[in-house]
């Protein structure tokens, strides 16, 4: 007898957006604390470190789970500084792309160069991806300066081995080291910028990983996802608004008909933090001594009367990028250069996580609910 029973259809299944919501994995490396709304490397406050450490000593911590002594500080400076300079291929394919490619391009098509001229580029043991990351920690600055330099017509500017990580990396972009304020701030930003959990670029890195490919294939994987407006490229965005804008008192109004045209505002809301970016305080307290050492009061109260009308008429607060572009601005670096600089910076935690990816790893291969046109088959 025939089975009448009506069937079961099966459940709908549940779809989160931009995987909103969805814990992929665990991870040692950072999180934010929803009590103290903190961002955690490591177990330590971002803020506690970029007061007190270096960045070459958060690097160390995102690496390896703890912060160095005094002689594996010592031993990472000493190898990071002798891998500062570029091959001269390298150089030679940078200077074949044109200068009006984006600085994200020509960031990433170096360091496709680097894995490709790298005879290791395979070998994916703890000791080889560690060492491929001091590498890239140390070559990124040169290849962002170089582009910024050529752009110019300038020279290019060797590295200097007897600096700091941040002290070289202004010197070769901008053929001195500025003043200690300037250093202090661009350091800072480096540590806000470095980790952030399983956002957008980590994310990609990891996915990539999890198939077994290289270290280099999955930074660049990460490299092209931070280039999205959406992601990394809000800080360059920052400063076309703020360029748009023009100045304080016109900000009220020019948001007004930013709203009413439906524009994303770039720099402000963050999916994770729902209390404010917990970094904005710190990287605001750097702009702050940079507005003061440029004498640029201007800027500060574009800054403020955009915070201002946004968070009164949104309530919405802002994001690590809405300072952050201002700072790189009045340090000297292009626009289109930002970018690039949040690479530089987060280099060190999409290597951390690559490496824990390696450590536990399990393909990243979700599934997708089907909503096209049924079964249905070719005319015979």
């Amino acid at each position: 007898m025939a089975d009448t029973t009506p069937k079961t259809q099966d459940a709908e299944p549940e779809i989160r957006k931009g995987l909103a919501g969805v814990y992929a994995d665990y991870t040692a490396i950072s999180k934010v604390n929803a009590e103290t709304n903190s961002l955690l490397y490591r177990g330590y406050p971002v803020q506690e470190l970029a007061a007190t450490c270096s960045f070459e000593q958060v690097a160390y911590l995102l690496w390896h789970g703890e912060l160095p002594t005094d002689e594996q500080l010592a031993e990472l400076t000493a190898v990071e500084r002798s891998f500062r300079s570029l091959d001269p291929e390298i150089k030679q394919i940078i200077d074949v792309l044109p200068t009006s490619a984006h600085p994200m391009d020509v960031l990433r098509t170096a360091v496709s160069a680097i894995g490709a001229l790298d005879p290791g580029a395979d070998d994916s043991s703890i000791e080889a991806n560690l060492a491929k990351s001091v590498q890239l920690f140390a070559q990124i600055p040169a290849v962002v300066a170089y582009d910024q330099r050529r752009r110019h017509g300038l020279d290019i500017i060797e590295p200097n081995d007897e600096l700091s990580y941040a002290e070289n990396f202004l010197y070769i972009t901008f053929g001195e080291v500025p003043d200690p304020v300037v250093v202090e701030a661009f350091n800072v930003s480096l540590i806000l910028y470095a980790e952030h959990s399983f956002n957008a670029s980590t994310f990609t890195a990891r996915v990539i990983t999890s198939t077994l490919s290289d270290l280099y294939s999955a930074v660049v994987g990460g490299i092209g996802a931070l280039k999205g407006p959406l992601h990394g490229g809000a800080n360059e965005a920052v400063m076309h608004l703020f360029d748009e804008i023009g100045s304080a008192d016109r900000a009220a109004d020019w948001l007004a008909g930013a709203l009413a045209e439906k524009r994303k505002i770039m720099g402000f809301g963050h999916r994770v933090y729902k209390n404010g970016d917990s970094r904005v305080p710190t990287m605001k307290a750097s702009l702050d001594t940079l507005v003061e050492y440029y004498g640029r009061p201007d800027l500060a109260e574009l800054y403020d009367a955009l915070e201002t009308a946004m968070t009164s008429g949104k309530n919405i607060k802002p994001n690590l990028d809405y300072p952050s572009g201002p700072a790189y601005h009045l340090i000297g670096f292009d626009t289109a250069t930002f970018t690039p600089l949040f690479v530089a910076a987060r280099i060190t935690g999409w290597t951390a996580h690559i490496m824990e990816q390696l450590a536990a790893n399990s393909l990243i291969r979700p599934l997708s609910a089907y909503n096209g046109v049924d079964e249905r088959h070719l005319a015979e």
